[in-house]
């Protein structure tokens, strides 16, 4: 067998049969060996004894899903399409992942004029299918055939089921229907499903929504009603240009990680009022009116980690790559004070453009990015509130366990951000 294989390899296919045939005279029942010289055979164009030894190979091992796809190929030489079907299915089921087989099903389905079905094969092939083979420059043509099949039907999914809801979306409004569209998105293929992903502390059957809508929040129109005071703190701030430090500061000896880039750079810079639980006197004493209206909103507590209230300045021509927060025990909030053209904040896949004096709140354990590609500089306040779906146990809880964390690893350990 070993022997066999080499000649295979080499591309002497003769020598090969030779040895395949001595395994059989060793195992009349060798199942591999039947399916090659079955092979074979098809490739010599003798269908009938292709026939005789695939059938074989399948009658010693069901299981063999390459024996099956072999049959496949036979009975569509014979232009036996429904058969070729029947076996290459038999492949799938023995071994369902093998995208191959998965493609070649789809080619039987389209040539049967069954394109829906079709398209799915052609989604499970490519659902199973290593990064490697797709990004392969030899299979390009293929990946592309497939995606393109895939695309169009979920085009015709989506306005076929546009069609049928109809009636029900008919005089609703946005926000009645946003989170069943977002479902319809997925379905055909616009966007994808996002989950969060929790760094430190996972809080689950919490739901994944990448930005909230502040209307929910009774807290939040009166922090958005402090906005020109806030401004105005900002601005005197900024005169002086003192304070603000670099967001992104890894202790030596610690690898940089996903924020090289930005790491002891001022193009992302912080003004901290409240950094780590501990209020920052020199400049939280010259910003009284934002730290009152920061109060107002259900701040998280934990010693010697929160709350965290700064000033966000991102320079002209900066981007925050994409990355995920600690916990999901807690939103992430915005108030946008200098906000020139071109920046944005990404979510999942929702990008927001902020407005100046209107909060984005968002759930920062789904993978986000921000960017500022204007040339002029791009300032957010920011803070965190509770997740409003936690009980005030569950809050304590999650305080609890964050401070036994840092009990347990250390006041310095790298637990992400709270």
């Amino acid at each position: 067998m070993a022997e066999a294989a080499e000649w295979t390899r080499r591309g002497q296919n003769a020598n090969a049969v030779s040895l395949w045939q001595r395994v059989l005279r060793l195992d009349p029942g060798h199942a591999p060996s039947l399916n090659y010289l079955g092979a074979y055979a098809l490739a010599q164009g003798n269908a009938s004894e292709a026939a005789l030894y695939l059938n074989r190979a399948i009658e010693s091992d069901p299981g063999l899903a390459i024996a099956h796809a072999n049959l496949s190929r036979l009975h569509l030489q014979r232009g036996d399409t429904a058969r070729a079907l029947e076996a290459i299915t038999s492949a799938i089921h023995a071994e369902p992942t093998a995208w191959g087989a998965h493609f070649e099903k789809a080619r039987l389905l389209e040539s049967a004029g069954r394109i829906r079905e079709a398209a799915t094969a052609w989604d499970n092939g490519l659902q199973y299918m290593p990064e490697a083979a797709k990004n392969s420059p030899q299979l390009q043509q293929l990946v592309q055939q497939a995606k393109a099949a895939v695309a169009e039907s979920r085009e015709q999914l989506a306005e076929f089921l546009s069609q049928r809801l109809h009636g029900l979306r008919e005089g609703r409004t946005h926000r009645e229907l946003e989170r069943f569209n977002h479902s319809l998105d997925i379905i055909s293929g616009r966007r994808s499903f996002v989950t969060a992903r929790p760094l430190m502390l996972p809080v689950p059957r919490l739901p994944a929504i990448p930005f909230f809508h502040r209307e929910d929040f009774d807290w939040a129109p009166r922090v958005e009603a402090a906005f020109p005071s806030i401004l105005e703190e900002l601005n005197g701030l900024l005169a002086t240009d003192a304070g603000f430090e670099p967001y992104i500061q890894t202790a030596a000896g610690e690898p940089m990680g996903q924020f090289a880039a930005l790491d002891r750079k001022p193009d992302w810079g912080a003004y901290f009022l409240w950094k780590n639980g501990e209020r920052i006197d020199a400049h939280a004493d010259r910003c009284p009116r934002t730290e009152a209206a920061v109060a107002l909103a259900p701040q998280i507590t934990v010693p010697k980690r929160a709350p965290v209230i700064f000033f966000s300045a991102l320079k002209p021509g900066t981007t925050i790559p994409p990355h995920n927060g600690a916990t999901n025990a807690r939103l992430t909030v915005h108030l946008p004070l200098i906000i020139p053209g071109d920046c944005g904040l990404r979510v999942g896949e929702e990008t927001h453009v902020w407005k100046p004096g209107k909060l984005v709140i968002f759930d920062d354990t789904i993978r986000h990015e921000a960017w500022n590609h204007s040339k002029q500089l791009r300032v957010v306040l920011i803070f965190d509130v509770w997740h409003p779906m936690l009980t005030p146990l569950e809050r304590e809880m999650v305080a609890h366990t964050i401070e036994g964390m840092m009990a347990f690893y250390g006041e310095n350990a790298d637990l992400g951000e709270l």
